[in-house]
């Protein structure tokens, strides 16, 4: 089972894996203990793309370089409300533009637009703007945080969530199901007509798992098709801020 998590300021001394009691929801049968990941959460870094529009090809590469970067789990939502320009998005789906719509909310801002990226549901910047998008990440990685632990059992079915402090208003704990990689379509109408978009860790479905209040809980993770990995999240069902995280590969 491989994990993958961790900051860019921790980079240097790696990951901290340590064998700790596994999390169980209320009444369970105790079991052993599995490998469990500890330490600070990575930074989430979650871009809003499409394939229709112009300013969104550079943004796509600036969160490719960034996903290659140490403690950083990189997400490319595809948004279909650019589809009206000639060329359906080939990996948009309606669920997607909802959640760029919670954030809208969360972050208070007028309106949603494209590209956008927003890290750890706290803020977002321009994805065309590498600089910007670099610092950013970077300051996310050293704040101070105690995310709760996050455990993919070895049968790769469940992922057992740690106890912590709830935000207000209570969290939930999210299963991103994704293609990790890059992905290339060959756009033929609309404002990219005739070039190659490039897209990195392509988001297939957000599954809710359920609620988390700060106590241990276990969870059943979805099923995936060969090659795709899962993000598990938990974030704030208000803020949206996102509180810890891990991949299962």
């Amino acid at each position: 089972m491989k994990f993958r998590a961790g900051v860019i300021a921790a980079a240097a001394a790696g990951a901290l894996l340590t064998v700790g009691s596994a999390a169980q929801p209320a009444g369970a049968r105790p079991e052993r203990p599995r490998v469990v990941l500890r330490g600070a959460a990575p930074v989430v870094v979650e871009l809003f793309t499409a394939q229709g529009c112009g300013g969104c090809v550079d943004a796509n590469a600036t969160v490719e370089r960034a996903a290659a970067g140490p403690g950083v789990i990189a997400l490319t939502y595809g948004v279909d409300y650019w589809d009206y320009l000639g060329w359906p998005d080939t990996f948009a789906q309606p669920a997607f533009g909802e959640r760029q719509r919670a954030y809208r909310a969360a972050l208070h801002q007028r309106g949603v637009s494209t590209p956008q990226v927003v890290i750890d549901g706290r803020r977002q910047v321009s994805g065309a703007r590498g600089l910007e998008l670099e610092a950013a990440i970077v300051q996310e990685a050293s704040r101070q945080v105690w995310p709760p632990e996050i455990e993919f059992r070895e049968t790769g079915d469940r992922v057992g969530v740690g106890s912590g402090r709830a935000p207000a208003g209570g969290a939930e704990v999210l299963a991103v199901t994704y293609t990790p990689g890059v992905q290339t379509v060959e756009v033929r109408e609309g404002e990219n007509r005739g070039r190659t978009v490039r897209h990195v860790n392509v988001v297939r479905e957000v599954t809710r798992l359920g609620e988390w209040r700060g106590r241990p809980m276990l969870y059943a993770l979805p099923q995936t098709a060969n090659g795709d990995a899962v993000a598990v999240l938990i974030q704030g069902k208000t803020d949206r801020r996102i509180i810890g995280a891990a991949v299962k590969d």
